[in-house]
Parts: structure tokens; sequence; C-alpha cells
């Protein structure tokens, strides 16, 4: 049996039983999700506090632990079986890449990070608890809706790098206004609501018995949206202070 999505991360077509192999289980999962979390909380204060990432040299670190991480999770999607691996140094360079990123935010927006941080725990917590009690089930509908929200961003993205090079750009993703707020907002939505995809990706690999490094592929996929989902928290709450 596979579990296919729109979402190359969310797929397990193709990979059948393991038959005999050891074979992910949900607490195995879990422990990975927390492994994970774990190498991007380190990361993450080693970049806000090291000597060796100065501000003048922020920059530059920043776009190549960024390429990096890209680099990490295209291998990560394109050869699950080496998730054991590659999902841990993805999570050891996205913290890398967050916190420099807090570091540049909290000099413009002192306490910035500590909000950005208690929001997205108080969110990911919350899409959990709404999962854990069927509160909202993911349905095929709710999947595809998200999926097509989510690649719709992306797109967006995509277009507003490629005019970035060019001198232009896309006005309501910076925007401070009304309508870049609520695009945030947008985003930050369609952020939580991947999280329920994930939860129900995680619970599908570790009731297939599929091998185990799908639970490390599963962690792998969550770790992602969480980062994303902490990424448009902090840039939404730096549009509403600067409009203060």
């Amino acid at each position: 049996m596979s579990y296919s999505t729109s979402n190359p991360i969310l797929n397990t077509r193709g990979f059948e039983y393991s038959g005999g192999q050891a074979t992910t289980t949900l607490n195995g999962v879990i422990n990975r999700c927390l492994t994970l979390l774990a190498l991007v909380m380190v990361s993450a204060l080693f970049a806000w506090q090291s000597k060796y990432i100065s501000l003048e040299s922020l920059g530059a670190k920043l776009a190549l632990f960024t390429i990096a991480g890209i680099v990490v999770a295209i291998v990560t999607v394109c050869k699950k079986e080496w998730a054991g691996y590659t999902a841990p140094l993805y999570a050891i360079l996205k913290g890398l890449v967050l916190g420099s990123l807090s570091k540049i935010f909290e000099l413009s927006y002192p306490g910035i990070v500590f909000q950005a941080v208690a929001l997205t725990t108080c969110t990911a917590v919350g899409m959990l608890l709404l999962y854990k009690y069927n509160i909202i089930t993911v349905t095929n509908k709710l999947r595809a809706i998200v999926m097509t929200a989510t690649f719709g961003i992306l797109i967006v993205y995509a277009v507003s790098l490629a005019m970035s090079l060019f001198g232009g750009n896309v006005s309501f993703i910076h925007s401070e206004g009304t309508l870049g707020l609520l695009f945030s907002l947008f985003v930050v939505a369609i952020a939580a609501l991947n999280l329920l995809l994930d939860f129900d990706f995680i619970v599908h690999v570790s009731s297939r018995g599929l091998p185990s490094y799908m639970g490390w592929y599963a962690a792998f996929g969550l770790m992602v949206t969480l980062v994303w989902l902490y990424l448009e928290i902090l840039r939404m709450l730096a549009k509403v202070r600067s409009n203060r």
C-alpha cells in the first residue's frame, strides 16, 4: 500500500512493507522528531552566539547555509533511504539559518524572537490537538486544498526571487500595509495546516510497516514545515512591529 499526495515530501508511493527488516514505529518517529528539533535548537544557538559568525559576515554565511540546506533537502526527497544521515544534517543547517536570521530580526525588533518561538510552539501544539482529537480530519479534499495553496505560495516566492534579480519585486509580499499583513497571515495559516498533513503522514508511516529510515523521512517532513512556520511568523511579526 502506498500513500500518495501532491507533496513530494509526504509520499510513500513505491514503498512496500519491509518484510522482516526494522520498521518504523510511532515512538520511533517521535524520538526522531525530538532529535531533529534538538539539533535545530543547538545549531541555532550556536549561530546566535558564535563569535565566528559576526554581523559583518552574517549575510554571506546565511546565503551559504540556506543554499546548503536546500541541496540537502532535495537529496533527502530524492533519496529517502539516506534520510537517517541527511535529515540531521538538514536540521543542523536550518538551525544555523534560523539562528542567523533571528539575530538580524532581534537587532531591529528586540523581543521578536521570543514572540515568534512562542507563537510557533503554541500553533504546533494547537494543530496537534486538533488532529489528535479529530476536530479537523485530514481528508483527500483538505489535503488537495492545502497542497494547492502551498504550491501557489511557492510559485509567488519563486516569481518574487526571479524579479529581485532584475531589481523588481512582488510588492505585497514585503508590504507592511494591510495587504502585506493579510498575505503573511494567509501563509502562516497554510503553513499551520501543513502540520496536519505531517501528523497524518507520521501516523501512516508508523502503521504500515515501512522501513525504519521512513521514520527519519517523516520527521524531516515535519521539521521542514516547522522551520517554514517559524520564519513566516517571524516575518509577520516584523510587519506588525513596523506599523507601530
